[in-house]
């Protein structure tokens, strides 16, 4: 099979890319625009494959999208592709707008018009699986309620808002014209290669620098945790596997408050690397915990998400393969023996070679990924 990932150099994206290009014999086009939040650098170790291209594409961009449509002729699209940072959301709207609204149906339109024109057989095949979040239901108010396929929508972020309404476009095309579709919601994803702007990876490069490991609020909110790979397993088992017109929530079973995350962050930090305690938490008594700094809640902060995946459990076979305990000591691991990825794209350099010396183009810098406003825990 040829599937088309968008945002394939992004966090899950690029997880899914290396799950199926190094498990499968499938092929991969993958159609990135390379947004500060696309390195290429999270594909090297299969870059070289016969089975993987690249093509640097927005998916606003209809033109682009009917060529490689027409060029490379694949017979699935998993959509990736979207502005996923609730603080940037909050700062700027317009960006996530824009990608994750019009760009999916950009993409959408793209995609029905190349499936119109496929022979029967291919057209029965084709699955077009479109990716979204867990926070499109808002808040849970109860402690043991959980997220399922028919909760209602309830966002609360313009982030979450924009997915939101690609949820719903996604299903009218089903609906209305006929297209194949097929949508995921997932619950807080971490590993290797997550950007440093989100909650776990600037934690540890935080702590490993003695800087502050800012927390909103008290650090109450309980989000449930889903290592990378697994949720890269479960999205292929969803497009090849998955039943038309249904919604599959995947989740890690790891309800964990940010605070117990970044507690557990810093236990493991000083069991594997406790010669740098003294050095980077500034002589501190209490180690690494020493450096949480609580900070201002963000507005409109949902407290819990929780979610049921009992649906894909039962109907596809999959269970994650990773406890929050051996997936978090994974990531910690993974910074720790990766140290230069992190430092390039804290750096920028990870852009600025990709643009060129001479393209006057913003990239993120240290002190930017280290403010309180990126404090975000998905």
């Amino acid at each position: 099979m040829k599937i088309l990932v968008t945002g394939g150099a992004g966090f899950i994206g690029s997880a899914v890319i290396r799950h199926i290009i190094q498990n499968t014999e499938d092929s991969i086009i993958n159609v990135d625009k390379l947004t500060y939040a696309g390195n290429l650098e999270s594909l090297i170790d299969i870059s070289d494959s016969e089975r993987y291209v690249f093509e640097q594409v927005d998916i606003c961009n209809r033109a682009e999208l009917d060529r490689v449509f027409k060029h490379h002729k694949p017979d699935a699209v998993m959509h990736l592709a979207a502005e996923s940072h609730v603080d940037r959301s909050i700062d700027g709207p317009s960006a996530f707008i824009e990608t994750n609204i019009v760009g999916t149906y950009t993409l959408l339109e793209a995609t029905r018009q190349y499936w119109n024109e496929l022979l029967t057989e291919q057209k029965q095949n084709f699955r077009f699986h479109h990716v979204s979040t867990d926070e499109v239901y808002g808040d849970l108010d109860g402690t043991t309620d959980l997220f399922t396929e028919t909760t209602s929508y309830d966002p609360s972020s313009p982030y979450s808002a924009s997915k939101a309404a690609s949820d719903h476009l996604v299903r009218s095309w089903l609906r209305t014209y006929g297209l194949p579709t097929i949508i995921t919601n997932c619950s807080n994803n971490y590993g290797p290669f997550h950007f440093p702007e989100k909650l776990i990876p600037l934690v540890i490069l935080n702590a490993l620098e003695g800087k502050p490991l800012p927390i909103y609020g008290k650090g109450e909110q309980i989000r449930d945790w889903l290592y990378v790979e697994d949720h890269a397993r479960a999205l292929y088992k969803v497009v090849t596997e998955g039943k038309i017109g249904e919604t599959y929530n995947i989740g890690g079973h790891n309800e964990k408050q940010n605070i117990q995350v970044v507690q557990t962050i810093c236990m493991l930090l000083e069991e594997l690397v406790p010669s740098n305690i003294h050095s980077c938490s500034g002589g501190n008594s209490s180690g690494f915990k020493g450096l949480i700094t609580y900070v201002k809640d963000r507005p409109g902060h949902d407290m819990r998400y929780a979610i049921d995946a009992s649906k894909i459990e039962k109907e596809l076979n999959w269970t994650p393969t990773e406890t929050f305990e051996t997936g978090l000591r994974k990531t910690v691991e993974w910074y720790l023996k990766n140290n230069e990825w992190s430092k390039r794209v804290q750096d920028g350099s990870y852009q600025r070679e990709r643009l060129g010396a001479n393209n006057n183009v913003k990239v993120n810098n240290q002190s930017e990924l280290n403010s309180e406003s990126m404090v975000k825990e998905v």
